[in-house]
This record gives structure tokens, C-alpha cells and sequence, in this order.
């Protein structure tokens, strides 16, 4: 008798992740327990915050978990451990690279009909860099978002003023730049991104130009040359071909809420998943904006801008546009067996 791992983790492999990198592999000690781990080799370490927004990814892979597991016929045990990531480990031993996040259980339990549609919500959704449509999103999912948000702890917060939306996106867009000077993080997107469908496709994971939405050719010039990006021509080339998939951005969501410690990380990821979930299943379409909240000078502008109180431990810790496009491209994923500790990488 096949073991529910195998259907479980087929599925929970389409949680998302920060660059698409996958991080998250669980080894499966018997046919209701596994111990789950992050792929420090995976991580973002880089970034400002991209040593917490490990925790966040967790967070998301279990509330995704949580929905696959329930349509597979279990609820879901946690025993977390959330001891700080070390990144510093991989320095002083390659092989030392899995860290402890902790154990789940799996618990029988009946199937609904809305376990099924929630994970059909699950395995649909996709980030959308396209251009989204300049309409504005029904206010029911705005309060359904905010009903989710507290019920965490946190507050979900929105925003529709054209010249703040406007704003806060020349601000994302110069972020990236900005960020891609420095030698650390450019190396560790150089490292992520994939420049062909082929490449996407083979490796399984990463950002891909088509999910980009820009050609791949331009996207490895403009990479690779980034001394260029001042220049006329080039520089100007690229940048408008970023730009014109921000066209129709008529709405920003964030979160704000508890962000100091890992414990808080893996409840914020949790939250944001299921966020997520629910925009997806109203039809809504979401991409998160990175760089602005791991930015500490794209975050102050932000923060000033939006009208934000971070005092008392709270910060706005996850900040996205959301509104309606056409499907997005498909990121690849990597197969089960890689996710599975002793698979094929």
C-alpha cells in the first residue's frame, strides 16, 4: 500500500517560494510522520531580511501543507522548532545544510467537498507579474483578506490612491536597480534566474524571463552588463521592458503585524499563504513586491509614504499589487523526489 507521503508531497510541491528557489524538503520517517527541513543552499541570505523570510516561506509551505493534507484525507500536527537559521554553517561544512523546522503528523479524517476545492485553489494559483487591468478589486475579498489577517494577529491594509500606488511602484522599480549594484545580492539573482524556456524547464526552478515576461536574451545582456544600465540605450531598453508589465497596477495590499522573531516569521508566511488562497479563489491576481519591504531605504520610503506604524515589534513585512490579468506563465517545479530527502536533486 503506497504511503499518503507520496500523493501529499506531489502536491505540497507547489507552495511558493522566494525566487522560486524551493527550499523546503521533508523526510518521511514512516506513514503519518515526517521531519521537515530548509535547504540553507536555497536561501536568499544576501537580502536584507532574507535570512527571516526563510521562516515566512515556511510559514507558507504549511499552510499550503495544511490544504493538501486535508484533501488527501488528514489534518496536520506541527511540533516546530524555531531555532534561528545559520547560514554561516554552509562555510564550515558543505554537507551541513538541512535545517530543522520541525515534525507534522498526519491524523485521518473525512474529505469535504471544499477540501477539494481548496486545493484545486491551491495547485491554480501563480504569481502574476503581467499587466494587470486597472480595475479595482470587490470589496468583499478585501474584507475577507482583512478577516484572515486578524484573526492572525495581523492587519491587512490597501491602498487605491493613484498617486501612492503610482509612487510606491517607481519606488519598486528603482529598488531593483538600486539592489542589483551590489555584488551579494546581483550574484544570488544571476544565481536564480533562468534565461530560456529549456533552462526553466530542465532545472525546475527559478525565476524564468517568461514568467518575467521579458525575452531572455535582453533579461542575460542587461544581467550580465549591468554597468550598462546608466547608459542610453541599453539601460533605457531594459527598464521599459520592466516597466511595461507594471501597466494597470490600481491597488497595493500589505500586511503589518508582528515581525521580530522566528516564531513570528512562520505565522506571518502562514497568514500571507492563506491570503493568497483566498484572493485566488475570488478570481483575484497578486505579485508580491520583494525588494521594497528587504530594502531598508525602499522600506522607510514606503513606510512614510503608506502611512505606517511599526513601533511595538509590528512591521509592514509583506507588500504586493493584486487586482485582475491574464493567466500568468507557468514556473516550473522541481519533482517530488527532489523535495524528499535522499531524492534526486
Amino acid at each position: 500500500m503506497a504511503s499518503p507521503w507520496t500523493g501529499i508531497i506531489e502536491d505540497a510541491r507547489h507552495y511558493p517560494s522566494p525566487h522560486n528557489s524551493q527550499p523546503i524538503v521533508v523526510r518521511v520517517e514512516d506513514d503519518r510522520t515526517a521531519t521537515v527541513f530548509y535547504d540553507l543552499r536555497r536561501g536568499l541570505p544576501a537580502e536584507s531580511f532574507g535570512i527571516p523570510f526563510g521562516h515566512v516561506c515556511a510559514g507558507v509551505f504549511l499552510a499550503g501543507l495544511d490544504v493538501v493534507a486535508r484533501a488527501h484525507g488528514f489534518t496536520v500536527q506541527e511540533r516546530l522548532d524555531h531555532a534561528e537559521m545559520d547560514f554561516g554553517r554552509l562555510a564550515d561544512a558543505e554537507d551541513d545544510h538541512l535545517h530543522l523546522l520541525g515534525t507534522v503528523t498526519l491524523r485521518p479524517r473525512g474529505v469535504t467537498a471544499d477540501d477539494r476545492e481548496a486545493l484545486a485553489r491551491f495547485l491554480a494559483r501563480r504569481t502574476s507579474r503581467r499587466p494587470y487591468d486597472a480595475t479595482l478589486v470587490d470589496g468583499s475579498a478585501i474584507e475577507a483578506a482583512s478577516a484572515i489577517a486578524a484573526a492572525a494577529g495581523q492587519r491587512f491594509r490597501t491602498t487605491a490612491d493613484r498617486a501612492t500606488v503610482d509612487e510606491i511602484v517607481r519606488v519598486n522599480q528603482e529598488t531593483l536597480f538600486d539592489d542589483l549594484q551590489h555584488d551579494a545580492v546581483h550574484d544570488e539573482i544571476l544565481h536564480w534566474l533562468r534565461f530560456s524556456k529549456r533552462q526553466a524547464a530542465e532545472s525546475g526552478d527559478g525565476l524564468s524571463a517568461e514568467t518575467m515576461l521579458m525575452p531572455g536574451p535582453v533579461l542575460r545582456f542587461a544581467m550580465e552588463h549591468r554597468g550598462l544600465w546608466e547608459a542610453p540605450g541599453v539601460g533605457g531598453l531594459f527598464k521599459r521592458v520592466y516597466l511595461s508589465t507594471m501597466r494597470g497596477v490600481r491597488q497595493l495590499g500589505w500586511l503589518e503585524g508582528p515581525f521580530s522573531s522566528p516564531a513570528e516569521y512562520v505565522e506571518a508566511g502562514r497568514t500571507f499563504m492563506r491570503i493568497w488562497l483566498e484572493l485566488t479563489a475570488r478570481g483575484v491576481a497578486l505579485h508580491p513586491f520583494g525588494t521594497v519591504i528587504t530594502n531598508p531605504r525602499s522600506h522607510a520610503a514606503f513606510v512614510e509614504r503608506a502611512g505606517v506604524d511599526e513601533s511595538d515589534g509590528r512591521m509592514a513585512w509583506m507588500l504586493f499589487r493584486f487586482g485582475h490579468s491574464a493567466p500568468p506563465p507557468l514556473a516550473h517545479r522541481r519533482p517530488a523526489a527532489a523535495m524528499t530527502v535522499g531524492g534526486a536533486r
